[in-house]
């Protein structure tokens, strides 16, 4: 559902979200040009449907396929997303992969691909973008971190080491750019339903032979209290909300979003 005029508080605007074709960047993409901002979408998964999609609430729509393991191809993101809609205003740095397994059995490649896109990514959309967005006098850095970012479990060290460190980024530069029009915060969602994750709501029915409904508050049960999925909607609004005016003084904070997960 599209928003109306008199709601498109970011009208005007440019907003680039990483790793946006599918799941969470997705819905942050489209809940930001629901509110009106023109978006560069990033991503290597179904990029005709989703760029289709966001062009579905009236807004304008490129695509850049940056690699996010690469700094060259990153800056020559920041640039084409600032050439082609002359300024970058919102950066939500979204892009992330995963892999488990225990420390000592660990790929040392799996580790460098995830600390590089879940984290180094974010420092180097960051040290393009940020510089332009004081100069105009508005800006907002939004990084989607985790609760394990918080957090951590066992079997994901590469991961909660990335979302930890993204939570550091996220401090320094909010420190950094506290007495300018910039503000830079991070989401920091739990268990998030995705198309990802219903494949492993299904490959736990079938492996225990179960129901989808009694797989699903299996996975569920063993850290978010709510046993409710946090939604991609959810994510996209509260991104919304840290572009709004009511939002300038959220200054390196960590806005989570898990269901009483960290509650605990």
């Amino acid at each position: 559902m599209t928003q109306n005029a008199s709601s498109k508080s970011l009208a005007g605007r440019t907003a680039l979200v990483t790793g946006s074709t599918s799941g969470i960047g997705l819905g942050i993409a489209m809940a930001l040009a629901e509110a009106g901002a023109n978006l560069v979408l990033n991503g290597f998964g179904e990029v005709d449907g989703a760029v289709s999609q966001v062009l579905a609430t009236g807004a304008e729509v490129a695509h850049h396929n940056a690699d996010m393991t690469k700094p060259e191809e990153i800056e020559a993101m920041i640039r084409f997303a600032k050439e082609r809609f002359g300024a970058l205003d919102v950066l939500v740095n979204n892009a992330g992969v995963q892999h488990v397994a225990a420390i000592d059995e660990f790929p040392t490649d799996r580790w460098n691909a995830i600390i590089a896109i879940n984290l180094s990514s974010a420092f180097h959309t960051m040290r393009a973008a940020l510089p332009g967005m004081r100069e105009r006098g508005w800006g907002r850095v939004i990084n989607i971190a985790s609760v394990h970012g918080l957090v951590g479990s066992v079997g994901k060290s590469a991961y909660v080491a990335a979302k930890h460190g993204v939570l550091g980024l996220t401090k320094v530069a909010a420190l950094e750019y506290a007495r300018t029009g910039v503000t830079v915060n991070a989401i920091c969602p739990g268990f998030v339903y995705t198309p990802l994750v219903q494949k492993q709501i299904d490959a736990i029915a079938e492996r225990d032979s179960i129901s989808v409904e009694a797989a699903r508050a299996k996975l569920l049960a063993e850290k978010q209290p709510s046993a409710e999925f946090v939604t991609t909607r959810q994510i996209g609004a509260a991104t919304v909300f840290l572009c709004s005016d009511a939002a300038s003084e959220m200054r390196g904070a960590e806005l989570k979003i898990d269901g009483a997960w960290t509650a605990q």
